[in-house]
């Protein structure tokens, strides 16, 4: 139980490491409210989880059962309810895996990237009210800030350790 006052920084202060840290505390944010509103514009019967299946898969390339549970983060059981399903509508494909002959790895498939891809497609036209008044000078700003993001969150994905995990 909490006995003692949380203190917590305040916006506005003039150290750097500060600022950066508000700053990626709102873009961690902001990506949780868009990927719920991602699912709210798009009414599709795939829950999040799915399309963050295919995604990790996307970028990833294929894994484990386990290691896809993990990055998308679901429980195992989970995942292989998931996996199911998308194997069923050809979405993924299981592939042997070559260094255990029991294994299986999972990998998408060419009407995997075909349904992530249009997913995507109809989220950005869903979103396109929200952002269509943006100036040039504002879609430069934030191409920038995709661009200074992207390679930095694609580090993390290796470079960061995973929370409980030696």
């Amino acid at each position: 139980m909490l006995t003692e006052p949380i203190s917590l920084p305040v916006r506005g202060d003039a150290d750097v490491d500060l600022d950066l840290h508000f700053i990626l505390s709102d873009i961690v944010q902001l990506s949780g409210r868009v990927t719920r509103l991602a699912h709210r514009v798009t009414q599709g019967p795939e829950g999040p989880a799915t399309w963050r299946t295919l995604a990790v898969l996307q970028q990833s390339g294929p894994m484990r059962l386990g290691e896809l549970a993990a990055m998308s983060q679901v429980a195992q059981p989970t995942m292989t309810k998931i996996v199911a399903g998308l194997v069923e509508r050809e979405w993924v494909k299981r592939i042997a895996d070559a260094d255990d002959a029991r294994a299986w790895q999972i990998g998408l498939s060419a009407k995997g990237i075909l349904k992530l891809t249009e997913w995507r497609a109809n989220l950005a036209t869903a979103l396109m009210p929200l952002f269509e008044d943006l100036t040039e000078d504002d879609r430069r700003t934030v191409r920038t800030a995709i661009d200074i993001l992207r390679p930095r969150i694609d580090l993390g994905t290796t470079a960061i350790p995973v929370a409980g995990k030696d």
